[in-house]
């Protein structure tokens, strides 16, 4: 007899629908194959299923079992199939009876038939609502993040008995209630308050400019001076997600793995800080089955690269197309996939090999050849496509003994800098309304021209500056939209000659090129 399954195969950030078709023959010697271009793990799951089906209490078939994965081509990875290919076992051997044609079944068995968690269920979910699908079948620990996709009952799966006894009608449960993806987007708890760092007004200045407008910065200044704590800071005063960013960073965290049991949603802007060893295929994405990197980890986040000249040069020249068109696009010979890479891109350096060029408390060690080799390290290309670059000087005796003193006035909260933020935000958001762009740093040149209004005053500052300060094309729309995030943090509805002004001060000197 002849059974047919519908389960789903993962391709980039979407699911497409295989037919998991299972054929029992009578005749010949008793045998077990899986075809359809299936992987190690898809062909180990013929061990999990008989294990499984055997420690249920159903019989497993002494035939010649064939399971076809359709589509043939469609090369089909992990433990996805477990549990549809025990169903259709059980329904070519006729143990079971049950209409499974508008259904979709996934999951991963263990030996004693109950369901482990599985990567990749959010895209699979949403398939099947635009397939049109009735419901889904998947392990309870992957419940919770269906759930958060309207238009299709989602049931939780605890193991393969309970299953059966569903499908049987002997024992049925109820679908998992659906979950409001607003509801669960959270605030970011801070990690480091900006109220807990003494000094550095400059830079939490550009901080703030950042989280408002998701513009890329630079940091360069001394040991220990707090760039890296400015950084990790950073989170705390980001805008709210809306539900279609959560949407798409949930996507990339299921597939990618990194998705928690019974986690339905990444609620938070992620914070993605890979150590500088980290290789071009981890940063990047990639891989003999491409999966995302880091740079997508981040999409709508922050990626902080700290001792950014460390990396190998090779790996940040990789970041030059990211960090422009806001995608990643990798090619295999089996085809191509590309994944969303929006995002903050902070880096953090020392001026020098030692740190302390420019220091007016200590001296540099370095010879001018160390200097110029270490500055070397990141081109002049990827520092173009950098919005912001600041300087941060170590913190004085004076700020650095504020905080212990009651009576001085403190630092601005995170909490205070990210109501000025969201308001920030908001502006964007109704500027932009009907257009898929979420920030002043997503805007193209077209864009530029239509939605950001200067003074003649400041148009005329710009072209002075532009002429003066030899700035590229890219370098002059990046200066446009620092300007408009500074505009809406003020309150502004035209760019005035002060929001220009400021930005141009987070351009590099013409020696950092």
């Amino acid at each position: 007899m002849l059974a047919k399954v519908i389960s789903a195969a993962t391709v980039g950030l979407n699911s497409v629908p295989v037919e998991v078709e299972v054929d029992i023959e009578k005749r010949g010697f008793p045998a077990f194959t899986i075809v359809g271009l299936p992987d190690k793990a898809v062909e180990e799951s013929k061990e999990r299923v008989r294990a499984a089906l055997k420690n249920t209490g159903a019989d497993f078939p002494q035939y010649r079992i064939t399971v076809n994965l359709a589509p043939a081509d469609l090369k089909k990875e992990g433990p996805y199939y477990d549990l549809p290919i025990a169903v259709g076992i059980l329904i070519a051997s006729e143990q079971l009876r049950a209409d499974l044609s508008h259904s979709l079944v996934l999951g991963e068995l263990s030996l004693d038939g109950s369901l482990r968690h599985t990567p990749g269920v959010l895209p699979t979910a949403l398939l099947g609502k635009e397939k049109g699908f009735k419901q889904i079948f998947l392990p309870a620990l992957n419940a919770a993040e269906a759930s958060i996709v309207s238009g299709i009952e989602v049931f939780a799966v605890e193991n393969l008995l309970d299953l059966v006894k569903h499908l049987m009608g002997t024992k049925t449960f109820e679908p998992f209630p659906h979950t409001d993806i607003a509801d669960l987007i959270e605030e970011e708890e801070a990690e480091v308050d900006f109220a807990e760092i003494m000094g550095q007004e400059q830079a939490k200045r550009a901080l703030e400019i950042v989280a408002a407008g998701a513009h890329n910065l630079r940091m360069s200044g001394p040991p220990g001076a707090g760039k890296t704590l400015l950084a990790r800071a950073l989170p705390s005063i980001l805008p709210r997600m809306m539900a279609e960013e959560a949407l798409e960073v949930t996507k990339i965290y299921s597939i990618s793995g990194n998705l928690n049991p019974g986690q339905a949603l990444v609620k938070t802007r992620p914070f993605r800080a890979p150590h500088h060893t980290t290789s071009r295929i981890g940063l990047i994405g990639g891989g003999q089955h491409p999966k995302p990197g880091e740079i997508s980890l981040a999409h709508r986040g922050i990626l902080f690269l700290d001792e950014f000249p460390e990396f190998p040069r090779h790996v940040l020249e990789a970041l030059r197309q990211p960090v422009e068109d806001g995608i990643v696009t990798i090619s295999r010979a089996a085809g191509s996939l590309t994944f969303p890479a929006k995002f903050i891109l902070v880096t953090a350096e020392n001026p020098c090999p030692c740190g302390y060029l420019g220091d007016p408390r200590k001296s540099c060690r370095c010879s001018a050849h160390q200097i110029l080799h270490y500055k070397q390290k990141v081109s002049g290309p990827i520092l173009d496509r950098i919005d912001m670059h600041i300087e941060v000087p170590a913190v004085k005796t004076d700020k650095l003994m504020q905080g212990a003193d009651e009576a001085k006035p403190q630092a601005e909260s995170s909490k205070k800098l990210r109501e000025r933020v969201q308001k920030a935000r908001d502006r964007q958001l109704k500027r932009f309304v009907g257009k898929k762009i979420f920030s002043n740093a997503e805007l193209t040149a077209k864009e530029i021209h239509k939605f950001c209004k200067m003074t003649a005053e400041a148009e005329v500052l710009l072209r002075q500056a532009v002429s003066q300060m030899v700035l590229s094309a890219r370098a002059y729309h990046k200066v446009i939209k620092v300007s408009q995030t500074i505009a809406d943090l003020a309150g502004s509805k035209e760019i005035l000659p002060e929001h220009i002004a400021e930005a141009l001060q987070y351009r590099p000197r013409e020696s950092e090129f």
